[in-house]
């Protein structure tokens, strides 16, 4: 009896990406054509759907191939999310660690192993987590599209806790005045850094502004970008404090109409990574990342006294969410435990 053929994937051979699939005990290949990762993926993506049959009706769970599942979500949910690289990244990673085996082979057991061998392979717990909820998302669709009978939980590991480093005002001016000190980036990073501290935005939001969403008159940015569907990760439409204004008025009289915000020569910026931490590394500032500048936003409101669900709605965090990571920074924290316990006695 011929052993259980393993499913597609993808594998570097002589030079170029293959995809190599194990059918009736022989292992098979075709080429993707690229040596790009990315393209590769997408060739694994349209092999998939060329060669399965979508199930019909309710399937026990060890009928139904993890590949086939993944390629049903990402073929008909895949094209209505906003995060579309994001998300075949994710659905590659998943392919390397669950080829071959069938949904009832999702278990804890099972996700502790794919935990391992990507923690070993150097990815983080973070990263992980979100991998394997897309997993879970894949489960829940096909449930939801009646081809599973039932749904396996999937075990992620815990979250963990939010990132502590935030500037203090002293470290904020350093990092300004070692970023005006960048000799390839010092036209955009301040601005940049800016935005981060006093619109306490993330880095994607910052490089993905444009002028049509920053009312000067107003004074307001509205982080919710026209063109693009709403996430998780929620963006809000926030009053501009008085300095930020000074640097976008600044800015506005070398931008365009339509152009970014953050530009170089009127072009989008693919990324602030490398000048970034060249300026933390001028300042000497260690730990910091564009990310510190959101969260220092956040820490510093919350020093002002400011209440959680208004720092929630600058954020565009849940209150929930907010309170974690900021309440503990509050001059009012606990007050109102403490001074009840008091009176008592």
């Amino acid at each position: 009896m011929p052993r259980r053929g393993r499913g597609p994937r993808l594998d570097w051979r002589r030079g170029t990406w293959v995809i190599r699939w194990t059918e009736d005990g022989r292992t098979r290949e075709r080429s993707a054509g690229t040596t790009d990762r990315r393209e590769a993926e997408e060739a694994l993506e349209r092999f998939l759907a060329e060669r399965r049959e979508r199930p019909k009706g309710k399937r026990p769970a060890d009928s139904y191939l993890i590949t086939d599942l993944l390629a049903d979500y990402a073929e008909e949910h895949g094209q209505h999310v906003a995060g579309k690289e994001t998300l075949a990244h994710n659905m590659a990673r998943l392919l390397d660690g669950w080829i071959g085996r069938s949904v009832s082979d999702i278990t804890k057991a099972t996700c502790q192993e794919y935990t391992t061998n990507r923690r070993e392979a150097g990815v983080k717990d973070g990263t992980i987590r979100r991998e394997l909820s897309v997993l879970s998302a894949a489960l829940g669709h096909a449930r939801d599209a009646e081809r599973l009978k039932e749904r396996p939980k999937v075990w992620m590991p815990p979250p963990g806790a939010g990132k502590e480093r935030w500037l203090t005002r002293q470290e904020a001016a350093r990092l300004l005045r070692a970023a005006h000190a960048e000799p390839q980036a010092r036209a955009h990073l301040p601005l940049f850094i800016m935005l981060g501290l006093y619109g306490g935005a993330r880095k994607s939001a910052i490089l993905g502004l444009r002028w049509p969403q920053v009312d000067l008159n107003a004074a307001r940015i509205d982080w919710r970008d026209p063109t693009q569907r709403q996430t998780n990760k929620r963006r809000s439409k926030i009053p501009i404090p008085r300095r930020l204004l000074t640097f976008l008025r600044l800015a506005r009289r070398r931008g365009s109409d339509l152009g970014y915000v953050v530009n170089i020569g009127g072009e989008r910026i693919g990324d602030v990574k490398k000048a970034f931490a060249s300026a933390c590394e001028r300042a000497k500032l260690e730990g910091v990342t564009p990310h510190t500048l959101r969260h220092t936003c956040g820490t510093w409101l919350a020093q002002k006294g400011v209440p959680m669900w208004e720092i929630a709605g600058f954020l565009g965090h849940t209150v929930q969410r907010t309170t974690e990571l900021y309440a503990h920074h509050h001059p009012d924290y606990m007050e109102t435990a403490r001074d009840a316990l008091d009176g008592i006695l």
